[in-house]
């Protein structure tokens, strides 16, 4: 227990053993879904089910591990929505690329990743944005929590009319995550350390009492993973096979400008939430971080899944009081322990889920304050990050917004200097992208 204490400095960072516990816990609830997600879509691309949900386990339980050990912060990671559509969608499917040659692509895109931290030019990215983007970056991120944790609980529901819309709140999802808001809200108020933990298992006991959650074992062994793990082609992505060409540039591209920002976006947001930044914006030990990440996605696609990436939803084990890397290290435990049981994962309902991802979302509302709102140069940047953010279902769309504006307004007032060539790189490559993606339309 001493060990413990002196190795993830609980008395420095105001923890101990069981709200680590509690907070790793609660933070594997809230992204256990992924566990049935990821392979649903992959899937799409052709990959063994059962041996994508082993590799999903495998590589959250992973990752998280080596991010809570060698960076001592309470960021959980698994393979990233979104990227996991790229790969399978337009990857495979549109761009006719086999999964093994997609895998290849992840993992090249890991050890870029990792050439990056290591020469410090993802360090710099960090330095060149600016201290009101950190706080819209966080800001916007609350708003993206709480609207998955609406999505999910069926209060908020797609509209072809208005684009979103309130959904029946008779069906049994929305009353469920009602009611386990308020349990959630009421425990948090009177202060009760694991409100958020105890919300998700009672709503979860709830929605098994009243027959309102039911689900169908598949049929699942851990040997599974034999089918996708080690299965990358990388051969097949340096062309030595002549059949893709310049695609897998742009594949290679897509995977690290989005998990490149998505990250960055995460950790700025995660980090300020537990305490951990610093006034400056300044994240320590941010190398350390990085490097996880980016072994994170070369485990990962070794082990047979797509790109790797944190996760918004460790907040949520920020908020129930989780401060160092033990959070995570709890969180990996959990996920490795599920390759064992994956399919069961869809025991806790994700109106169970929802209710903390909407008490989180609010409470990451607080850095709004730190804004000059008075200020046009930094209220329209910061309003087009906390927008957009939630609004494209993207962290990275959220930051390069942000970043664009603040580079535009700064050359507007004349305010550039030889020092911001890194923000000017960085908007240009963000037009750019826009650019690619309104052809690619």
């Amino acid at each position: 227990m001493s060990f413990l204490a002196r190795h993830f400095a609980f008395a420095e960072r105001g923890t101990n053993l069981r709200t680590e516990a509690l907070a790793g816990a609660t933070t594997f609830l809230t992204m256990a879904y992924i566990i049935l997600v990821n392979p649903s879509i992959l899937g799409a691309a052709g990959m063994p089910l059962a041996a994508v949900a082993a590799s999903t386990c495998f590589a959250a339980g992973f990752a998280s591990i080596l991010m809570g050990t060698i960076a001592n912060v309470p960021l959980a990671l698994a393979p990233g929505m979104g990227l996991n559509a790229y790969f399978s969608f337009t990857v495979v499917q549109a761009m006719h690329v086999p999964w093994p040659v997609a895998l290849g692509c992840v993992f090249v895109s890991g050890v870029i990743f990792l050439l990056l931290t290591l020469a410090g030019i993802r360090q710099m990215i960090v330095a060149a944005i600016p201290p009101h983007l950190f706080a819209a970056v966080a800001a916007g991120i609350g708003l993206f929590i709480g609207f998955i944790g609406l999505k999910n609980a069926g209060i908020v529901v797609p509209s072809p009319a208005t684009g979103v819309a309130l959904g029946n709140l008779h069906d049994s999802g929305p009353i469920l995550a009602i009611i386990g808001l308020v349990i959630v809200a009421v425990l948090h108020v009177w202060r009760v350390h694991a409100a958020i933990l105890i919300g998700i298992t009672l709503t979860t006991l709830i929605a098994w009492m009243s027959g309102a959650a039911s689900f169908k074992a598949e049929p699942y062994t851990l040997s599974a993973l034999t089918e996708t793990a080690f299965k990358m082609d990388l051969a097949g992505v340096f062309g030595t096979d002549g059949r893709h060409g310049l695609g897998v540039f742009e594949i290679l591209f897509v995977f690290l400008f989005v998990d490149l920002f998505d990250n960055l976006g995460t950790l700025m947001a995660v980090t300020r939430r537990a305490g951990l930044m610093e006034e400056d914006g300044n994240i320590p030990g941010l190398n350390r971080m990085l490097v996880a990440d980016s072994v994170a996605t070369m485990a990962g696609a070794m082990a047979g899944t797509s790109t790797v990436t944190s996760y918004v939803e460790s907040a949520a084990g920020v908020e129930a009081g989780g401060r160092t890397g033990l959070t995570a290290i709890i969180t990996g435990i959990l996920f490795l322990l599920a390759m064992f049981v994956a399919p069961y994962a869809q025991l806790v309902p994700a109106a169970a889920t929802a209710p903390a991802l909407i008490l989180v979302g609010a409470l990451m509302m607080a850095p709004l304050r730190d804004i000059d709102w008075e200020l046009p140069e930094v209220a329209l940047p910061a309003f087009l990050t906390v927008a957009a953010i939630p609004l494209t279902f993207s962290i990275a769309n959220g930051l390069a917004f942000g970043i664009t504006a603040h580079a535009l307004l700064k050359a507007v007032r004349r305010e550039l200097s030889r020092k911001d060539w890194l923000l000017l790189v960085l908007a240009g490559l963000f037009v750019a992208r826009f650019v690619w993606l309104s052809g690619a339309a």
